[in-house]
């Protein structure tokens, strides 16, 4: 028989593109005003690895990642994707997103993302919410899986999560 037991807080994460940088800062003050202040914010990368949003947002597109102080419990992921979804929907002009916000965490063992969409390795949390297993911590790295995004498994995405990783646990620590 297993005993159950609570899991630890997580880590909040988001990516935030647009292809207006000065919008993603003023979306990372929005983001702050939510979940509490950041204690990581990572520098503007471009976002090439498909073109899947041009249509709707343009192009070239910019991307942040953001961590914040504040952790959570894991099933509260939910409350942030339905906030990400309403902000992306305060910036939407004529229909169409200026920005898009995708919500995580970080645990010690993975890195998991909120979407809306069903597949087969995403599990279904409540309010038309899924978490998408894409990371696992194994022998003192992330590593990817075989339906994690591209940009996800890049060698420089892997680096900002064993560095949000290692903050989290030193958080974890002073606790």
């Amino acid at each position: 028989m297993s005993h159950l037991t609570e899991p630890e807080d997580v880590k909040l994460i988001c990516s935030v593109f647009s292809p207006e940088e000065t919008m993603i800062r003023e979306c990372i003050e929005h983001l702050e005003e939510i979940f509490g202040m950041a204690d990581w914010v990572g520098p503007p990368m471009f976002f090439d690895r498909t073109k899947y949003y041009e249509r709707e947002m343009g192009w070239p597109l910019h991307r942040r990642f953001v961590s914040f102080t504040r952790l959570i419990r894991p099933e509260r992921i939910v409350e942030a994707k339905l906030a990400a979804d309403g902000l992306e929907q305060k910036y939407s002009r004529e229909g169409k997103r200026r920005v898009n916000i995708d919500p995580g965490y970080v645990s010690l063992e993975r890195l998991v993302l909120a979407t809306g969409k069903n597949y087969t390795h995403r599990v279904y949390l409540s309010k038309g919410v899924y978490a998408d297993l894409t990371l696992l911590f194994q022998r003192g790295t992330f590593r990817s899986l075989e339906w994690t995004f591209p940009d996800y498994a890049s060698s420089e995405m892997i680096g900002i999560f064993n560095e949000i990783r290692t903050g989290y646990k030193e958080q974890l620590r002073r606790r």
